[in-house]
């Protein structure tokens, strides 16, 4: 069997959610990995080298500068018919384009998948996460996405896979790029960083992130918020961790002022060590938390940033 990976990417440098997706992949046997972007030869190199990886596909296009769903989904649909499997990241892109690809190949998908029993047979989670369900699949082709913290990161070097360049997919026109507003910060990705602070409602207003950055920057730590708080306006959206927002597992995360609904939980539960700051003991926070510390966060957190 032979499985089709989606290469998550800036057009400059693969992104570690694929590093995770070539793990699941394996299980289906051969792995090759489809690199679709514009100028994006060094991300094909990048992932000829990832262990496990037996032939990579560049589909260098303009059209696929930017990973708009329609395009990108045409182009694994047109891909689809040598593989057993289609597998992309369970990110915001994969999210976006997979399901088009499962209803025009007339399949069933399987989402944000944690494990891989058998090529059938996976396990993921429903209700939040507060439950793992085991489902199984008849249909001959596989269309599914995979929680990247869910899995070990494949080797990103030890490869040597061939690079063959493949021709653009019929362009649907049905949508272009117009722009992005990224929010630019030195500090580490969400997603792949090792320490995350969060703050939720109880922080206040936005301006008082200052403290939650105040610490982050002091342990070399990602800055995340709750739902509650980016609705609330304090920080965007890209900071948001949850079900709806991004599934983080670093080795230390730092919950304040954030009472612990479900969504969230969802999203940093399987984090090494979970500590949470909050002045109301009967947060559900406390239920997950490692550590915690029942204290007003705007004297809790100034006494940290001076104690680090």
């Amino acid at each position: 069997m032979t499985a089709l990976i989606i290469v998550e990417h800036d057009n400059a440098a693969l992104k570690d959610a694929t590093l995770a997706t070539v793990t699941a992949a394996k299980a289906f046997g051969e792995v090759h990995a489809l690199v679709a972007g514009s100028g994006c030869a060094a991300v094909a190199d990048a992932a000829a080298k990832i262990e496990g990886v037996s032939k990579v596909l560049l589909a260098d296009d303009a059209a696929y500068a930017h990973p708009l769903a329609e395009e990108l989904a045409n182009l694994a649909i047109s891909l689809a018919g040598s593989y057993d499997a289609i597998i992309a990241p369970a990110t915001t892109t994969g999210k976006n384009f997979a399901p088009r690809v499962a209803a025009a190949l007339d399949v069933a998908q399987i989402s944000d998948i944690l494990e891989v029993i058998d090529t059938d047979t996976f396990k993921r989670p429903i209700y939040a996460g507060n439950a793992i369900a085991t489902v199984k699949s008849s249909d001959a082709k596989k269309v599914i996405t995979v929680r990247g913290t869910a899995f070990a990161k494949a080797a990103a070097t030890g490869g040597s896979a061939s690079v063959e360049k493949v021709g653009a997919a019929e362009k649907t026109g049905k949508s272009s790029f117009v722009g992005a507003e990224l929010s630019k910060s030195d500090r580490p990705e969400l997603t792949s960083a090792k320490i995350i602070v969060s703050g939720g409602r109880g922080m206040g207003s936005g301006d008082n992130f200052v403290l939650i950055d105040a610490v982050a920057d002091k342990l070399g730590a990602a800055v995340g918020a709750s739902r509650a708080a980016v609705d609330a306006g304090f920080v965007p959206n890209d900071y948001q961790v949850g079900q709806t927002g991004k599934i983080v597992a670093p080795e230390l995360y730092v919950a304040v002022g954030i009472s612990g609904a479900i969504q969230h939980l969802a999203g940093m539960k399987d984090s090494k060590i979970i500590v949470a700051i909050n002045k109301d003991e009967e947060a559900p926070i406390f239920q997950v938390a490692d550590f915690g510390l029942v204290a007003d966060l705007f004297e809790a957190l100034p006494a940290l940033e001076k104690a680090l």
